[in-house]
């Protein structure tokens, strides 16, 4: 400055200038990056000390919250450091600090804040810190702005704590309900299709079998009006064979045989009649009586003589 007027901004290096008192130098160095804090002041270590007047801010749903950040800075334009603040650096950037902080917060709930919400807040309040040194041409230039701590205040951290817990135990619950859900509610479905399509295919097959019936029903109904006397004969002809087919009894008519001599294969029906009485007996031994066994023999016996005299006299013999 020559007679305290500004003349001219050097970078580093030597430069000469007419002698004090017509020119003086200021020397401000613009490439150290300082720190302000805000809500909070260490004391070297660990140890720090909270401001209560700078720490306590409102938040959007009239909850109080104890916040703390710190402001790294540089300066960008040391005309307008010198001639436009007349206050300390430190001081002109904490109070703007605490400015942009109480308004973003005032923007946002407590809940956010103090959980997912804390990059985003501080963004936000580097912007907005940002925009205020650049209203007032304070050449200042924030580089970062760095939430150190935020909680509720030492009077109720307990009971947010507990708000906490009830919070956090609220959410572990609707995730197991959710998981439970997601079992049973699947498994319930397949088991849902899984029955319609059991109804569905009984259904097909009662229709198809009831249809089957009906068609081989208009089928002989067909045949029986076209030959009813040897449709009906052969009705009763498969009817029989049905029922008399696993029997060991035989039916001959008398009526084909007259007086010829008929061959009938009694060692066959005889071995089937043992086998079947052995079968019979295997199953059901702790319920035969000896005079069931002696009316079997009999029987057998009186079987063997009816044989005898129907291949004697050659008449037909019913078994």
């Amino acid at each position: 400055m020559r007679l305290g007027e500004y003349k001219r901004t050097t970078e580093a290096g030597l430069h000469w200038h007419v002698p004090s008192p017509i020119d003086s130098v200021d020397i401000i160095n613009v490439q150290s990056v300082n720190t302000v804090e805000v809500g909070y002041r260490s004391r070297g270590g660990t140890n720090s000390t909270t401001v209560p007047r700078e720490a306590l801010m409102l938040t959007k749903d009239e909850n109080i919250i104890d916040i703390q950040f710190a402001v790294l800075y540089d300066i960008k334009s040391p005309t307008d450091l010198m001639f436009n603040v007349s206050e300390p650096i430190e001081a002109v950037v904490r109070q703007a600090t605490e400015s942009a902080v109480r308004e973003t917060i005032g923007q946002n709930t407590m809940d956010f804040a103090i959980t997912e919400g804390r990059a985003v807040i501080a963004t936000q309040t580097q912007t907005l810190l940002q925009q205020i040194l650049d209203r007032y041409k304070t050449g200042i230039n924030v580089r970062s702005v760095e939430m150190q701590d935020a909680q509720p205040p030492l009077e109720v951290k307990d009971a947010f704590d507990d708000a906490v817990r009830a919070r956090e135990d609220e959410q572990r619950l609707k995730n197991l309900a959710e998981a439970y859900a997601n079992d049973v509610i699947p498994r319930a479905r397949g088991l849902a299709v899984r029955v319609t399509q059991e109804a569905e295919a009984y259904k097909a097959s009662v229709i198809a079998n009831a249809e089957g019936d009906a068609s081989r029903f208009d089928q002989i109904l067909a045949e029986y009006s076209k030959a009813p006397e040897v449709t009906r004969d052969r009705l009763y002809i498969d009817a029989m064979q049905n029922v008399l087919g696993n029997t060991s009894k035989m039916v001959i008519d008398q009526k084909q045989g007259g007086n010829s001599v008929m061959y009938l294969p009694l060692d066959k029906m005889i071995e089937n009649s043992r086998n079947s009485s052995s079968f019979a007996n295997s199953n059901n031994s702790m319920f035969t009586s000896p005079s069931a066994s002696q009316s079997s023999t009999s029987s057998s016996q009186t079987n063997r003589t009816g044989a005898s005299a129907g291949r004697t006299t050659g008449r037909s013999t019913t078994r």
